[in-house]
């Protein structure tokens, strides 16, 4: 048997104990194991291929990002090629990629990434090859699993940046508004947010009304207490308004959103007179070593991916359904998009302590 190991999509915190697992368990049944650098690119002869054997993988469970490199371009159904003009199109490259698994004997893929590489992976499990899919992103946006790998890490990366944010805001007693990632689900801000007791939390599943973000922050002031910390996810946005962009992204990337946290800062201050601070969190998110939790579940996943592979179980994906690691289909996986469900306790729990959600 040869396997082949892809990591797609933004990195995450646990990418490397993933790999680590995957190839441990792989040659433990006396497999070959090939690394697919930088998504499929590596399949498409844009980048290269690599023997991943236990002298490769050692040491590296701690590290953050990925020995294997990644991207969010490499689509091989919709690859982007710059014309002489300067423009851009984009051509379907998945009969060269099969072309490529075939000449190198590669018996099955194991694809590590969010929604985008997992809807990746169904279309070429379509075409015959034989995919077990990895959910990763720290989003938590990965449908049929509890949690995903990297979450957790981000969350405790937000919250040591938030804690350290009060005493700042206390001194100076301003309103500080911290940006975190999610483009569509919020999660990392609802947890960050309630674990470091922020007083307003904004997430792209409750549009936000401006005005009642700023009665919070007066509320605030009457009481005595005279600062404020708003955590914002990226893709929030306002009652009858959208996402902010950022600008154009590379061709084959979806648009970027980002530039909320200023926007909701300067409103503030023009409505309340407090002066009023933003900040970004971004990458920070992605960077560094994973949690405890993170590493364990990062290399369970990569377990249950070879166990998926010797069990056959084609186009499907491991998923943490507690206590156990279970194989899902993709397609179940990719068919609803999971968001914060505002029934939920932390969201019950964070309306009763008077956190605004600015609803």
């Amino acid at each position: 048997m040869r396997i082949a190991i892809s990591t797609g999509g933004g990195d995450a915190p646990g990418l490397n104990a993933v790999i680590r697992a995957a190839v441990l368990s792989a040659t433990s049944r006396g497999w070959d194991v090939l690394g697919i650098c930088r998504g499929y690119f590596g399949l498409l002869g844009e980048d290269e291929i690599i023997p991943l054997t236990r002298d490769r993988v050692r040491g590296i469970a701690h590290l953050g990002g990925t020995i294997l490199r990644t991207t969010n371009r490499g689509n091989p159904f919709a690859f982007p090629v710059r014309q002489p003009d300067g423009s851009w199109v984009e051509i379907d490259r998945s009969g060269e990629l099969l072309s490529t698994i075939e000449r190198l004997g590669i018996d099955a893929i194991i694809t590590i990434g969010g929604d985008g590489s997992l809807r990746i992976g169904q279309q070429l499990h379509e075409r015959g090859v034989r995919i077990v899919g990895v959910p990763k992103t720290i989003d938590n946006d990965v449908a049929g699993t509890i949690t995903t790998f990297g979450f957790d890490t981000a969350v405790n990366t937000a919250i040591e940046a938030i804690d350290k944010l009060h005493t700042t805001a206390e001194s100076h007693e301003r309103v500080i508004v911290m940006e975190v990632m999610g483009r569509h689900a919020g999660f990392i801000a609802l947890h960050a947010g309630v674990a470091a007791t922020a007083d307003v939390i904004l997430i792209p599943e409750v549009p936000f009304d401006i005005e009642k973000v700023c009665a919070k922050v007066r509320s605030r002031d009457r009481s005595g207490q005279r600062f404020s910390i708003v955590v914002v996810a990226e893709g929030a946005f306002p009652v009858g308004g959208q996402e902010a962009i950022m600008g154009s992204s590379l061709p084959g990337q979806d648009k970027r959103v980002g530039g909320i946290a200023s926007r909701i800062a300067w409103e503030i201050q023009e409505r309340t007179g407090k002066e009023a601070r933003s900040l970004v969190l971004g990458h920070l998110q992605r960077g560094g070593s994973p949690t405890g939790y993170d590493r364990l579940l990062a290399t369970r996943f990569g377990g249950a991916a070879v166990e998926a592979v010797e069990q056959k179980k084609w186009g499907h994906m491991v998923a943490l359904q507690s206590p156990h690691i279970v194989a899902i289909p993709i397609a179940d996986a990719i068919g609803a998009p999971r968001r914060v469900e505002l029934t939920h306790d932390i969201v019950r729990t964070a309306r009763a302590a008077g956190i605004s959600f600015g609803d």
